[in-house]
């Protein structure tokens, strides 16, 4: 069942592997492969109403999902050509596009508040301050990772000062629960479960700046090669964004029966934390990537010679989904 996979997660980090370069290179014509995920809410829309097949059904050409369980899962479909399609944050699209990861990203599918520090009250732990010699829960390559970092920054400590547990989200959320770590730097919906359904949660830490964005990642050669099956899928994607924004409560069911999370918690989720109201990608995209790209550098999850720095302008695509948006 999906719920276990959802709950143990995969445990995989991306920094290392993306480092050691790119391999493959997309599904056949036949076939597009396309991820969902609990973080992309239009995502698991448009796989409820089954309006991606609808968009190839005079085509011939087949659909297959795969699940993402965070955007270290979804780069490393993109590193290895299992998915055309894959949804990440902004920062971990920088980081595997520095690292040689050949995607682009046309599409904004959210502007959420999906991470935070999240720990319990009998911890003690009140300030980012608090976390000095803590063991805190984070997803090495994902947005909470580098929230923590951000985080900590503000606090005038790094990730010397604490000792990084580097588990998936899920797996994260459970080791909080179980006392194993002191803090969790959190990802919805998992957060809002423990938000919500355990006694004595606490988000201690919230900055919506530091969350960046939602990108749907397509690979360049996806693009390049088939770009009327990629402008398919922006318009598939489209349509499903639109239907959420006219449809919150609808789809806040859809996410929780998806990830098999009360309704409470997806309402959470969707309606308080998530914004669908810009899917182009532009200059605000790009300037918040290149004020955190030194972090990718300074944490050594780049190759000694990237530049990430330069990487933003190959990363986001701006004109590709205008015609759709």
């Amino acid at each position: 069942m999906e719920r276990r996979q959802f709950l143990r997660g995969t445990g995989a980090a991306i920094g290392g592997s993306l480092a050691a370069g790119c391999v493959g290179g997309g599904s056949g014509s036949g076939t597009v492969t396309v991820d969902y995920a609990y973080y992309n809410p239009v995502s698991l829309v448009l796989r409820e109403k089954g309006w991606l097949e609808a968009t190839f059904a005079d085509t011939g050409t087949d659909v297959e999902w795969v699940l993402s369980l965070g955007s270290n899962q979804a780069n490393e479909y993109a590193q290895s050509g299992e998915a055309d399609v894959s949804s990440t944050a902004g920062i971990a699209a920088l980081m595997a596009r520095t690292n040689g990861v050949p995607i682009t990203t046309p599409y904004v599918y959210s502007e959420p508040e999906w991470t935070a520090l999240v720990t319990f009250r009998e911890t003690g732990i009140e300030s980012v301050a608090d976390l000095e010699g803590k063991r805190v829960a984070a997803t090495r390559g994902t947005d909470p990772y580098f929230f923590l970092l951000q985080a900590l920054g503000d606090a005038g400590l790094s990730e010397d000062d604490v000792e990084v547990v580097n588990l998936q989200h899920p797996e994260g959320q459970s080791a909080l629960v179980r006392g194993d770590v002191d803090a969790w730097a959190g990802l919805d919906p998992h957060m809002a479960e423990l938000e919500l359904e355990h006694e004595g949660a606490e988000l201690f830490f919230r900055e919506p700046r530091y969350n960046t964005y939602g990108f749907l990642n397509f690979l360049d050669g996806f693009l390049a090669d088939r770009t009327e099956q990629a402008r398919r899928v922006l318009e598939a994607y489209e349509r499903g964004r639109q239907w959420a924004v006219e449809n919150p409560e609808a789809t806040a069911g859809i996410l929780a029966d998806a990830s098999e999370m009360s309704a409470p918690v997806a309402e959470r989720v969707f309606t308080r934390r998530t914004d669908l109201s810009e899917p182009i990608p532009g200059e605000p995209h790009r300037e918040l990537l290149s004020d955190l790209s030194p972090v990718l550098e300074r944490e050594g999850l780049v190759t000694d010679d990237a530049d990430p720095a330069g990487a933003v302008d190959e990363l986001i695509d701006s004109e590709f989904a205008t015609e759709v948006a």
